[in-house]
Order: C-alpha cells, then structure tokens, then sequence
C-alpha cells in the first residue's frame, strides 16, 4: 500500500466543541476593544484559534480516565509517584520538581543557579526564560548559529548552538560567571527549528571542558526528536523514546511546560541530577509553588501529564503532529506568502518584514499583520518580533531581531486539516491585499513581557 504524503489523524473524534465564525463588523469591534493585541481577546470571538499550542492541547481518553484517578493528597500523592517514574524512564532525569507550568520551572532554575553578575547563553533567547534570568541579575547571550536569524535559510538544523560564540563567551567572562547553557529543543523563536543531536553532543563536550551545566528547555522536546530522526541519517532507525532518552542523557536538568508536548492543558517539571540542586528547588517550590510533591499541581493534573509523556512518544502520533504544520506551510509557501523555512514543529511563521515591507519594524508589523489576519478571517494568530523581544534594561531601547514574525501555531490534535485549509486561504487572500495594511503606535506599554497585554492602535 502506497504510503500517504501526509497522513490522517491517527485519532478519531468522541467529543466535539463548537465554534462560530464572527462577522466582520463584530471582529473589528473585538480587536479595537482588544487595543489590536490578540492575547486580549476573547476565546469565543475567535473561529480558528492559533494563539499558542500552549495548554490548548485535546487530551486521549486514556488521560481523561486517569484524571479519575487523581490522588488529591496534600503530600505524597500517588500520582506524583507516576510522574516521577515516567520522567526518569521516558527522559532519563533522576530527580522531578512539579511546577503549575513551565514558567515556575523557570523561575526556580534561575533563582538557585544564577547569582547576579551571571551570563547565560542559550539557542536563541525565549520570552520568559530571560525575563527571569534578568530578573536574578544574569545577562541572556545569543549562541545560536547565524541561519537562525534568515527566515530563507533552509539549513535542518537551524536550532544549533554555535560552538565559536560559545567558547567566546567563556573567554571573554570566564566559566565561572556562566552557571549553565540554555538549549531549547527546539527553538520557538527561530520557527520551531531543531538541535542536532551531533551538536547537542557537541556542547557537552565543550561544556563538559569548562564545568558548565546543560539546561534543557526541553517544551517541544518530541518534535525536535522527530527532527532527528527524520534528518539525521544515524538516528533514521531509531525510536522517538531512544532519541528523547539519548538527547537529554547529555544534560544535568529541564525544564518543561508540560502544556505543549506532554499532552495537558497546565502543568510543568523542574527535572535535575544534581541532588544538591534539586534540594534547593524543593525549598522554593515549597515557597513559591506548593510540596514538592504537587508544585502546584492537582494529582489528577500529574497523572495526565504521566500519561501524556507516555503517549507523546508514539511515532505515529508526532509524525501527524509535524506534517499537519508542514501541510499549512507548504500551501502558503506554493502560494508564494513568505514563511520561515524550514517548516517547524509546531507552527508556521509568517516573515511579516517581507509580507508587509512598507511597515518599518518601530511600527509593529507583525503585531499589525496578526490583527489584520484576525479581522478578514476570525483565525487568531500572535506576534513574534520586536515586541515580544522587549526593550534593553538598561538603554530603554526596543531591541531590534532579525526575524519579526506572525506565529500560527497548531494545538495538537484539536483541528483538521480542512482547518488549516481555511487558514491558509485566509493568509493567502491577506497577502494578496497586504499594501492595505498600515503600521500601529503603541498606546500602553507594561514593564515586564509587554507582549502579553500592550495595547495599539492604528496609525493612520
């Protein structure tokens, strides 16, 4: 039998949830209400909601039946027991702290790593991993190899850590200021793009040289593994869970927002081997979380994050998960809109400076290209670009990054790929009108992760 280009979902539909398309009138309405920042509006006035694959995942049946089993115990739930079994046999760390999601993971990581004065280079920065490495006195350094930051670039690998800028780095602040190395598996902000295992062995060597740690962010570390087997021809006959176990077997800790690839809607882990470490995170998660035997979590949320890491393994499972994103790019790409390239694992990015080059970067093209897409379409799309990069702390200056980019991002096994048909119907027909669109002034600017809840307006 001839195998499919792209697969069907390996999944068949018990439950529905019912959505409604907007008019036009009542989408542009919501946006002016929403200061044209998509993350204010409401779910409801959403049709096809591609905001984030973060905690808008569709949980198994299986998960749903062991949320029934939920140990609500206020310490040493049974629950927390699978979990930390699971994450020792599937990604191979000896000690899990549960956090309410991946940011409180974070937040302990670099309170009991960092101390101020600290450099910590990483794969490309993400938003709230360097919001807290700042907020405990580190500067966040950019390591990741130069193609990162070319949308056109099609190297597989686009996620690796350059080696040479490593190794600067230590030479010119010396190891002892660098408590760990940062390597996200695999890299939101590039496009989803992956780590090679050869390069992740090769940063452990490095490292290793100097006694500097390993910290994985390891959120979409499945999708990375899928990479690897689909683009390194020595991993091409090996499992997801050899390649997962493989990959974080040269790392000393995670941490993980269980809302993206461990299949849940909230939830997260610190995971260590240190055992000096991981005492002081049961210390602040006490302080900041709950025991260190929930973190914040329900036991039922545990035990389907346990099954969820179980499930996200499956071969057939991931291969689905990354053609459904490479089935939206590819069209939008034969369309001719500008996307980053390679296709990533859970998103597509619309490079916004070449689909809007009218709009200079201070006047938020991506931010202004998301809400526009919102209007014609209802499909809820965010903004990755200056910012989401923020300002310099001490300057007050907007940080500029080569890439400004819209995220569609794919919830995993929630949408069909009629869905992602009418996406990029939508995306096509916006590009076809794209001289219509003008820049935006921001009216309300929060200290801290502005992304989230500035607010604009259309400049006219």
């Amino acid at each position: 039998m001839m195998e499919r280009k792209f697969m069907a979902e390996p999944y068949k539909t018990k439950m529905v949830e019912t959505i409604r398309m907007t008019t036009r009138q009542e989408r542009e309405e919501a946006i002016e209400r929403a200061g044209y920042n998509t993350f204010l509006l409401n779910s409801k006035e959403c049709y096809i909601d591609l905001l984030t694959d973060s905690g808008t995942n569709a949980m198994s049946d299986n998960q749903w039946a062991g949320m029934m089993l939920g140990d609500e115990a206020y310490a040493g739930s049974v629950n927390f027991f699978e979990l930390e079994k699971t994450v020792r046999e599937v990604y191979g760390f000896k000690y899990v702290v549960p956090t309410h999601q991946g940011r409180g993971a974070e937040n302990i990581l670099s309170q009991i790593a960092i101390k101020p004065g600290d450099y910590v280079p990483g794969n490309m920065y993400f938003t709230t991993t360097r919001a807290h490495q700042e907020l405990n006195g580190a500067t966040f350094v950019d390591v990741i190899v130069d193609a990162a930051h070319d949308s056109q670039n099609e190297d597989p690998f686009k996620g690796n850590v350059d080696l040479k800028k490593l190794q600067d780095l230590i030479d010119r602040v010396g190891s002892d200021k660098i408590p760990y190395i940062c390597v996200a598996v695999t890299v939101n902000l590039a496009g989803g793009q992956p780590v090679s295992m050869e390069n992740i062995r090769a940063v452990r060597e490095l490292t290793k040289k100097h006694g500097i740690k390993i910290m994985f962010d390891a959120t979409r570390c499945i999708e990375n593994s899928y990479f690897i087997k689909e683009r390194e021809e020595a991993y091409k006959d090996k499992s997801i869970e050899e390649i997962v176990k493989e990959m974080f077997s040269y790392g000393d800790g995670a941490t993980m927002s269980g809302k993206k690839d461990c299949l849940v809607n909230i939830g997260g882990f610190l995971a260590l081997n240190d055992e000096a470490l991981f005492q002081k995170a049961t210390q602040l998660v006490v302080l900041f979380e709950g025991m260190p035997s929930y973190g914040g979590l329900a036991g039922r949320d545990m035990e389907a994050m346990a099954r969820g890491i179980r499930e996200s393994v499956d071969y057939y499972y991931i291969k689905h998960r990354v053609e459904q994103v490479r089935y939206l790019g590819e069209k939008l790409d034969l369309a001719g809109v500008p996307i980053v390239k390679p296709i990533g694992g859970h998103a597509v990015f619309l490079d916004a400076k070449r689909f809007l080059p009218h709009i200079p970067q201070d006047q938020f093209p991506a931010q202004a290209l998301a809400a526009q897409l919102y209007i014609l379409s209802g499909v809820r799309s965010m903004e990755r670009g200056i910012i989401s990069a923020g300002r310099d702390a001490k300057t007050g200056n907007h940080y500029y990054p080569k890439l400004e980019l819209v995220r569609l991002t794919i919830p995993r096994r929630v949408y069909s790929y009629a869905h992602m048909d009418v996406v990029a119907d939508s995306v096509i027909e916006l590009y076809q009108n794209r001289n219509q669109i003008t820049g935006l002034e921001m009216i309300y600017e929060p200290p801290v992760l502005r992304f989230f809840t500035a607010r604009f307006k259309p400049l006219t």
